[in-house]
């Protein structure tokens, strides 16, 4: 993603649910989990952060879509970044993933269910900081941001485990 090149080696996590509720389809979100990505010689880290949207129904175009914002941190307790709301995106100006097979669904676990399948999207717009204040400028050059659809790219490695409710 624009000057970023990076490998999240943590997984992130992500909980949701899905059935029918009065004979409609529903999905609810329900959180995200992710390491900070230290981003080589610098004292920055990017943490993927839920960006307010999600649907992962999947069809013959898409395995799902997922909106995403990086906030921007320090390692090493650099002071001059505000101490909350500096990120790459926002809920309103979010990266919007549209993700794509890569590898087919496999069968992991029978019992329980575990599935895990490649995903990517190398099709996404990345948008500049947002929250920064003063330093937006700065992060956005170090960062090559904001970054335009098409030189962007986001390959995952997904397991999914499926629990039924009851």
């Amino acid at each position: 993603m624009g000057a970023v090149d990076e490998p999240i080696t943590e997984p992130m996590k992500i909980t949701f649910a899905e059935g029918r509720v009065d004979g409609e389809f529903r999905q609810v979100f329900g959180e995200m989990t992710a390491a900070p990505i230290p981003l080589g010689r610098t004292p920055l880290t990017l943490t993927p952060r839920y960006g307010g949207y999600s649907d992962f129904l999947s069809d013959d175009t898409r395995r799902g879509e997922f909106d995403i914002k990086f906030a921007i941190g320090s390692a090493h307790g650099l002071s001059a970044l505000p101490s909350s709301g500096c990120s790459v995106g926002s809920d309103e100006d979010a990266v919007h993933l549209v993700l794509k097979d890569t590898e087919p669904t496999r069968v992991v676990s029978k019992d329980p269910l575990v599935v895990a399948f490649g995903a990517q999207d190398t099709e996404f717009a990345a948008p500049g900081s947002s929250g920064c204040g003063p330093l937006s400028r700065a992060l956005d050059r170090t960062l090559g941001l904001p970054s335009v659809a098409g030189v962007n790219a986001f390959d995952m490695n997904v397991t999914v485990a499926i629990q039924p409710y009851v």
